[in-house]
């Protein structure tokens, strides 16, 4: 049985016997947190995007699984030293990796202790300002394409300490900007100029595309999301065999289970 097989059990196992979250300290060796599909809140305030659970829905078994994740990735990161930029990705499109970095960088942020800058790094498609809100702006390709001052781009949210850094302009070809040294040096720059921050970049997937690769080697650690049911095991050995960084762990995205009193949650992307 391969390493991939042994977490998957291992978190079916872990599902079965009540536990939900679980993340495997060992870079490459992940475990599993499972993220269970959420009821749709009928009613109440709420932003546009009913994925961002933790603000939409803050009571639901959903919410309450990220917040066991967010816990998971306190835990690693505040040992000896503070491990700060993590990068939050997927081995194949359409597995919900921006959903996950956006609740998790909300639950991070609503908790005293934090502060987060929450980094649109997929170019190829931009979510994080739909999810929040924030329409078009300059943002991470403005500071590489045009040398602007990532401070002077930064948005401030209502959602706790969180800021976010959006997307940007749109670019014809992102691997060229993410390959330079541009790149690596604002990402340094942002991990110096923002050490007490938690830097959560959400990433284009991995398999399609290749700029990925490049800013996982700078990262602390790496949180990859799995949707139940799509990528194969061999899509997802191949995915992380490509990441040269720690990967923290491994997200069940999109999951179904029966509880004890029969019934389902629901959650569709």
């Amino acid at each position: 049985m391969s390493r991939i097989e042994e977490a998957l059990a291992k978190a079916a196992g872990m599902m079965s016997g009540g536990r939900a979250v679980e993340t495997m300290p060992h870079p490459m060796r992940p475990g599993a947190a499972r993220v269970p599909m959420g009821e749709k809140r009928i009613g109440g305030v709420r932003l546009p995007e009913e994925t961002l659970v933790v603000i939409n829905d803050p009571l639901s078994p959903m919410a309450e699984e990220y917040r066991k994740l967010k816990e998971a990735v306190v835990k690693m990161t505040k040992r000896d030293r503070f491990d700060n930029l993590i990068v939050v990705t997927s081995a194949t499109v359409a597995e919900g990796k921006s959903m996950t970095a956006v609740n998790l960088a909300a639950c991070l942020a609503l908790e005293y202790d934090h502060t987060v800058l929450l980094v649109d790094a997929d170019l190829r498609r931009p979510t994080v300002h739909k999810y929040l809100q924030l329409g078009a702006r300059k943002g991470l390709s403005d500071c590489l394409r045009e040398g602007i001052d990532v401070g002077d781009l930064l948005v401030k949210t209502d959602i706790g300490k969180l800021t976010v850094l959006p997307a940007g302009t749109p670019v014809a070809n992102p691997v060229e900007l993410f390959s330079s040294e541009t790149m690596r040096k604002l990402f340094q720059e942002m991990k110096t100029r923002y050490s007490d921050r938690y830097i959560i970049i959400d990433t284009p997937p991995v398999l399609p595309f290749a700029e990925t690769r490049s800013i996982a080697r700078m990262a602390d650690g790496v949180l990859l999301v799995v949707k139940e049911g799509q990528p194969s095991l061999g899509q997802i050995e191949e995915t992380l065999e490509s990441l040269d960084a720690p990967v923290l762990g491994i997200v069940f995205n999109g999951t179904q289970q029966q509880h004890r009193t029969s019934y389902y949650y629901n959650y569709s992307e």
